[in-house]
């Protein structure tokens, strides 16, 4: 019986990570979207790094976020798939530290630095420069992430989020 609750009860915290990753992205659409972007939802990727569901959850509720993109199916497919990579690697990485700051830290290391996924797409979809467009998007990024560290290692002290 137990274990049936903590499957529910995960399924309810994926659910509510991807909603809230959709409704984050959809509440500030001019900002969401394009070579300067500030996407707020981001600040949610740091989940990852204290339990797996939360890879899935961005990942979903990026690809449905998505689905508002002027780039169209093709940013539902590679901007979710950048969101899987870098949810993925931050969660690889962090399972070999023990502090929730170093977790924190390697999150926003690793979703900064990874979005040349979303400047690469920008270039072949958009035409637009590449690097000023790298530099664009993984500035704002960093800001996401860095606002989302600081709220989340808070909540970490006390909610349990690897359960």
């Amino acid at each position: 019986m137990e274990n049936t609750h903590q499957k529910t009860a995960g399924l309810i915290k994926a659910g509510l990570v991807a909603a809230l990753y959709v409704v984050l992205t959809v509440a500030f659409i001019p900002w969401s979207y394009g070579p300067i972007q500030l996407r707020l939802s981001e600040m949610l990727n740091n989940l990852a790094v204290f339990n797996k569901r939360y890879i899935w959850a961005l990942t979903i509720g990026c690809v449905i976020a998505n689905l508002w993109s002027s780039l169209g199916a093709l940013d539902v497919i590679f901007g979710s798939l950048g969101t899987l990579m870098m949810t993925g690697i931050s969660y690889l990485l962090s399972r070999h530290v023990s502090s929730k700051v170093g977790k924190l830290v390697i999150s926003v290391i690793v979703c900064a630095l990874s979005s040349w996924s979303v400047a690469l797409e920008l270039y072949f979809i958009s035409n637009a420069p590449f690097w000023a467009t790298y530099l664009t998007v993984a500035i704002g990024e960093f800001i996401s992430v860095i606002l989302g560290a600081i709220v989340i290692g808070i909540i970490s002290y006390r909610i349990d989020l690897k359960s």
